[in-house]
């Protein structure tokens, strides 16, 4: 172990090792609570530097692929982020994907944007007589963010919204740290990996996440695949890391053996 991975577990360091080797790596990220600490605002986040900056050089490697999976829209990953270039892009939890030049984007039928527009109409109300609490529109949902309301007012709106919202057909609801996501397209994150490890042909992926969300990606990882929640939170991941900061130690540790892997083929 060396000194720059002093809070990388060996366990985990062996695991970077082994999956470091595999012939096409698909390195997959959630953002906020991952890439970047949990903020106020949505608009305010950004990834550390060191995460950035080892990111855009594992994007740089051969046979190595990066990725964001995140649940805001497309064009608020974009902002925040400032992802490499050649970095794929999955936002409203899968329900908007870029993949490069000619990527098309998310297009909602009649019937989705009229219960799209429902929706939203329902939330706005809770908003009103909730304070502290704030909408964010996407291309196919609203999200409710609770996280400046007081604990007893963010649980009654999300309580309001779910018993209004969870039943309505073609409305499908996912609940993650103070937010409430609301979407009129089926997808989540565990779809992405699936999709990306077919679009990519990686023969491995490294996912790490933060969220509830984020257990339906580490739940559809196999084989050589490692999985690495971010917190202290109940998780199905094999590997586990406290908070933004290690994930950097882990995208360098990552970054240095594919390096290697790489310069010796």
């Amino acid at each position: 172990m060396t000194a720059e991975n002093l809070s990388l577990k060996p366990e985990l360091l062996d695991a970077i090792r082994r999956i470091a080797d595999t012939e096409h790596l698909l390195v997959a990220l959630d953002f906020d609570g991952t890439l970047s600490p949990i903020v106020d605002r949505a608009e305010d986040a950004r990834p550390l530097p060191r995460s950035a900056a080892a990111l855009a050089e594992l994007a740089e490697l051969p046979r190595t692929t990066t990725a964001l999976i995140s649940g805001r829209a497309l064009d608020s990953l974009r902002r925040v982020a400032s992802p490499p270039a050649t970095t794929l892009l999955v936002g409203s939890h899968g329900a908007e994907v870029w993949l490069g030049e000619g990527s098309q984007g998310l297009e909602l039928d009649d019937d989705q944007r009229a219960t799209l527009a429902s929706v939203r109409e329902v939330l706005g109300e809770i908003v009103d007589v909730a304070p502290g609490t704030v909408l964010e529109d996407k291309p196919a949902g609203v999200v409710l963010h609770t996280r400046m309301a007081d604990d007893d007012v963010a649980e009654d709106a999300v309580e309001a919204a779910t018993r209004v919202l969870g039943e309505r057909p073609g409305v499908y609801l996912k609940t993650g740290k103070r937010v409430l996501e609301t979407s009129v397209v089926h997808a989540s994150k565990g779809e992405a990996v699936e999709f990306l490890r077919q679009a990519t042909g990686a023969t491995a992926i490294l996912f790490a996440g933060d969220d509830v969300t984020d257990e339906d990606a580490l739940g559809r990882l196999m084989g050589d695949d490692v999985g690495i929640k971010v917190g202290l939170d109940f998780t199905q991941a094999q590997y586990r890391v406290e908070a933004p900061v290690h994930v950097a130690e882990l995208l360098e540790a990552l970054l240095r053996e594919r390096r290697r892997v790489v310069a010796a083929a």
